[in-house]
């Protein structure tokens, strides 16, 4: 796998494909139209993927900064940008992917700008519900990842306990143990 998934939504998972946001120089993830097909498939949308054009990795690209620029206006009580709230409805009106009933269970099937409609829908869903009241980005400097805080008191500060979480603490704990011993 070369996508990671810790939100447990695709769409905010998919917002994360361009790593370390407000770093100079960012990570990107689909830096080609074949690392959207990889993505596609590695998140469960499809079971493979039809090959992307250069112009559906524009789409994509353009859709994940949407959804950024929405969530960012949620995380800071922002008003939602019109124009990014056009862009995000447009690709969420795309005909959805196609479900089929198979001799193994069931599976998506479509282009990938039907799959892009998928990712957006669900967008819609999470920035105009009440799942808004959710959102938070990850304390790790280092990180712009954003999810959906699940956890008991709401308190949690991390996108991924197993990545972002475990490196805070470990970087708390050595300077605690750097000031201890000074």
């Amino acid at each position: 796998m070369i996508h990671a998934f810790p939100c447990g939504t695709l769409s905010l998972d998919f917002v994360g494909t361009l790593r370390a946001r407000r770093n100079d120089e960012p990570t990107e993830k689909l830096a080609a139209p074949s690392d959207l097909d990889a993505w596609f498939v590695e998140s469960g949308l499809v079971p493979r993927a039809e090959a992307s054009l250069p112009e559906d990795l524009r789409a994509a690209l353009e859709v994940r900064e949407t959804i950024y620029a929405l969530v960012w206006s949620r995380l800071h009580d922002q008003p939602l940008p019109p124009e990014a709230v056009d862009r995000l409805n447009a690709a969420a009106a795309t005909p959805p992917l196609t479900a089929a009933l198979t001799p193994d269970g069931w599976a998506r099937s479509g282009t990938p700008r039907q799959a892009l409609s998928h990712v957006a829908r669900e967008a819609v869903e999470i920035i105009g519900g009440e799942q808004t009241a959710l959102l938070r980005e990850c304390a790790r400097p280092e990180c712009t990842q954003v999810y959906l805080d699940h956890s008991r008191g709401h308190r949690r500060e991390w996108c991924s306990m197993a990545t972002c979480g475990s490196r805070m603490k470990a970087k708390a704990y050595r300077e605690r143990q750097k000031s201890g011993s000074t």
